[in-house]
């Protein structure tokens, strides 16, 4: 199918955020990401503690599994920007409240991540044992965000419709990106056949569509190309090394 760029990225008489070049690259890398998180971790037992223990034994691997899922989860938000971009133009109401359900979630599996942060901290210089016992006590405990669990579950199912409806996504695509709502939640969760069929469904249906939403439009000539990677590779690398510091 093919996308009106000029359509998608011109609104209110500016440009669209996030923009046709940082949408389509996080449509493809977004997914891909969650794939590369979820089966990094498939050999280990999906419940906490057996997750703990793979940290113990296996702290590098988990580290880069457990990286790798947040780092898509964040991407994922201008993923599900741009996919909302497409989806208004024909069907505003299924975009706008799949676009608010989606991205809640993702904050919600952004402070999961947090959580599993220190757990691995827990892991590291308490050891297993009390990492663990920390866990099991305040497993359940109340926080805000445990009321965005059916947001979470929602948002996919309503962009899912509304791409479909639009004609965004096909019905395999749309099925496909429904299967997001079978992706586990809350903290130090393993890998499942729900959550490969879930980050499954999520490349099908939006890296095809990154794809095509990066090449339709005008294509940057090789000296502007190579200036934008290094620039993002320069800010990325300064990013890094001052988040470092502190």
């Amino acid at each position: 199918m093919k996308y009106d760029v000029q359509e998608v990225s011109q609104g209110g008489g500016g440009c669209m955020f996030p923009g046709r070049w940082i949408g389509g690259a996080a449509l493809v890398l977004g997914p891909m990401l969650l794939m590369a998180g979820v089966l990094l971790r498939v050999k280990f037992h999906f419940f906490f503690p057996n997750q703990l223990e793979a940290v113990r034994t296996h702290p590098v691997l988990m580290t880069v599994s457990y990286s790798f899922f947040s780092t898509g989860t964040v991407l994922m938000w201008p993923a599900v920007i741009m996919l909302v971009g497409l989806i208004q133009i024909k069907q505003r109401g299924w975009a706008l409240w799949g676009g608010v359900f989606a991205v809640c979630g993702l904050f919600a599996r952004t402070f999961h991540a947090g959580v599993d942060h220190l757990a691995f901290q827990l892991v590291r210089h308490q050891g297993l044992e009390p990492a663990v016992k920390a866990v099991a006590d305040s497993y359940g405990a109340f926080h805000i965000f445990s009321s965005l669990n059916l947001a979470i579950l929602l948002g996919w199912i309503v962009l899912a419709i509304g791409a479909y409806r639009a004609g965004t996504l096909n019905l395999f695509g749309a099925a496909a990106l429904a299967l997001m709502s079978g992706l586990p939640l809350g903290v130090l969760k393993g890998t499942t056949l729900f959550s490969i069929a879930a980050a499954a469904g999520a490349c099908i249906a939006l890296v095809p569509l990154g794809i095509r939403v990066l090449r339709d439009g005008p294509m940057p000539n090789r000296r502007t190309a190579l200036g934008w990677i290094a620039g993002v590779l320069a800010a990325g690398g300064a990013f890094f090394a001052i988040g470092q510091l502190g």
